[in-house]
């Protein structure tokens, strides 16, 4: 059975050595010292390792039960739960108000982590609960935030997110959800929805689920769509549970992966709704909860990479196979542990220098999020709009790829399902799916987000690490190792920018055949330029005569390997990009 131990002295030194968290100036920075940290993330990687972890693969192999119209989770999914809510791991940044503590949404995702890698499945619960606490939160009106917003944080309800249905996915303009709107200011909500994760089970009371319909005469398209409140179980005015609602799981989806969450087809006959913000601005209100979905998702891509490295990890230390090349590594045994081949070293390379960047970066965009919403920080506001797509889109697709070579590493046995390394692999894949396809994703990136502003978020980017480069530019092995691979490849990423401005216009299917390369390829400039702030980082805690020093030395190593093997790739990806529209829209369709 897979193990799993979160890695709190990593996840420390992101908050602590590379964000530098308690001198920063966002409201409530100042209190997350290292000792306060460590004592919620011990407290976190306890609860992830001896409670949710061991429950990861049984759930996998159960799965969720169905019966007509409900359906429950994994018989062992209650404890876990209950034990997550009732330690108040649900309502970290919670405001206070509400019943939370109030903390920054950065710790929310530092704590949530190792709760990810133990038990994604499970942990989808949760996480839908907290988007549609942020979206009532931000949109609701006072009324509909006292009602909701105290059973929301602390999970005693749950929530979801209905957008997708059998005929519309991303195109949301096509919906045929309907909302009337009745004498006494509710709707009447009809229709129906698919892939909704968490949408039908028995671990809460109550089930508050967030719907995007139409209001009938309201604009065509995207423009006509509103976002309701429909709960499954009535609510009085005392918030005591009334009636059933006239919503229903119609069955429940038999899919790949995250086994242990109940994905469902929710069935709206004329349930009672409430409108959530203003009539037909519904992907308004939305989008401020995919936003934050997206980063969790991107989290997801990451967090089942680093779960699946550790055992990849460990199996390749223990498994004899063949001998070194260069000698006899373990002359007591009869042969050499999978670990000294160079192939497998690559490998395993390959999955930490990824997870190390990508936790780092993530925790950045936490706090980019963090300063938009505490402070109303345009520039950060501005920031993590042009990164989501690569958060959700480039860390997915790289962490599903690190899932498949960690499951690599341990051949035949990684396809045993006994094994548990192929529903890392399976878990991990949705995540490049749900909250918007990642190829919409890379759409999104070139489209909107690059041009956004007249492009001033993306030339601050840009100014950003040129400004990193030049005040680091006295240290020749700092340079060599990490200031010249990150100037080249962002000097890539600006060409492949300014080929999008200049052919863009004129042959709009240049741009869009090019965006999934451009988003791989800035995707890794940004992890270019974490590792080379993390070796700074690094380097500092060497030069302060820490006892720490194999810990400093094996991060700049790993950072080295990265700027070395991994960043070159953004020349692959401008040469790509560059070579236009022909090659990829030169068959006719029926020559496919």
């Amino acid at each position: 059975m897979p193990s799993y131990t979160a890695p709190i002295r990593d996840i420390q030194f992101v908050l602590h050595e590379f964000l530098r968290v308690s001198e920063q100036d966002t409201p409530g920075y100042t209190d997350l010292d290292a000792d306060f940290t460590a004592a919620i993330l011990e407290e976190a990687g306890k609860l992830s390792s001896a409670v949710l972890a061991p429950l990861n693969l049984s759930g996998d192999h159960e799965a969720a039960a169905s019966t007509t119209g409900w359906c429950a989770r994994p018989r062992a999914s209650r404890r876990p739960s209950t034990r997550s809510r009732d330690g108040g791991w649900t309502a970290i940044d919670v405001a206070e108000e509400f019943g939370g503590q109030g903390l920054p949404y950065l710790m929310h995702t530092a704590a949530n982590e190792p709760m990810v890698s133990a038990n994604m499945a499970l942990n989808m619960y949760q996480g839908l609960t907290h988007g549609a606490y942020t979206a009532i939160k931000i949109h609701g009106t006072d009324a509909q935030k006292a009602c909701w917003l105290p059973k929301l944080g602390s999970c005693e309800w749950t929530g979801t997110m209905n957008l997708t249905e059998p005929h519309c996915g991303t195109d949301l303009g096509l919906m045929r959800t309907k909302a009337v709107p009745q004498e006494d200011g509710t709707y009447r909500i009809s229709g129906q929805k698919i892939f909704i994760s968490a949408g039908e089970h028995d671990m809460a009371e109550n089930i508050v689920h967030l719907v995007l319909a139409k209001i009938p005469g309201g604009p065509e398209g995207i423009k006509g769509v509103s976002l309701f409140v429909v709960p499954k179980m009535l609510v009085n005015e005392d918030v005591s549970l009334g009636a059933r609602n006239g919503v229903a799981c119609g069955a429940l989806e038999d899919k790949m992966g995250i086994h242990g969450n109940a994905t469902c087809v929710m069935n709206y006959d004329e349930a009672e709704g409430y409108l959530l913000g203003e009539a037909h601005k519904g992907m308004r209100a939305m989008f401020t909860m995919m936003n934050e979905a997206r980063l969790g998702v991107g989290l997801q891509g990451w967090a089942q990479s680093e779960a699946a490295y550790q055992n990849a990890l460990a199996y390749a230390k223990d498994r004899l196979q063949g001998r070194a090349v260069t000698g006899t590594k373990n002359p007591a045994g009869p042969a050499d542990p999978l670990i000294v081949h160079p192939d497998i070293r690559r490998s395993l390379m390959d999955q930490k220098s990824f997870n190390e960047a990508a936790r780092a970066f993530t925790y950045w965009g936490a706090s980019m999020i963090d300063r938009s919403h505490k402070m109303g920080d345009a520039q950060a506001e501005a920031m993590i709009s042009l990164l989501t797509p690569i958060i959700k889109g480039f860390l997915t697709d790289k962490g599903f790829e690190m899932c498949v070579q960690a499951q690599q590493i341990f051949g035949g046995h990684g396809y045993i399902e006994d094994g548990g390394m192929s529903q890392f692999v399976r878990d991990a894949r949705i995540a490049m799916i749900y909250e918007g396809a990642n190829g919409v994703q890379a759409l999104d990136l070139v489209g909107r987000k690059l041009a956004a502003q007249g492009g001033k978020p993306m030339m601050t980017l840009i100014e950003e690490i040129k400004v990193f480069c030049k005040e680091n530019a006295e240290d020749a092995d700092f340079v060599r190792d990490f200031i010249e691979p990150l100037k080249s490849a962002s000097k890539d990423m600006q060409q492949a920018a300014m080929f999008f401005m200049q052919s863009g216009m004129k042959d709009p299917d240049a741009a869009l055949s090019g965006s999934t390369d451009f988003m791989h390829l800035m995707g890794h400039v940004c992890l270019g330029w974490t590792w080379a702030r993390m070796a700074k980082a690094a380097q500092a805690g060497l030069a302060s005569g820490t006892g720490d020093r194999d810990f400093y030395e094996t991060k700049i190593a790993t950072g080295r390997y990265y700027m070395a093997r991994q960043l070159p790739a953004t020349k692959m990806h401008l040469a790509r990009i560059e070579s236009g529209a022909a090659p990829v829209m030169a068959l006719e369709v029926d020559a496919f």
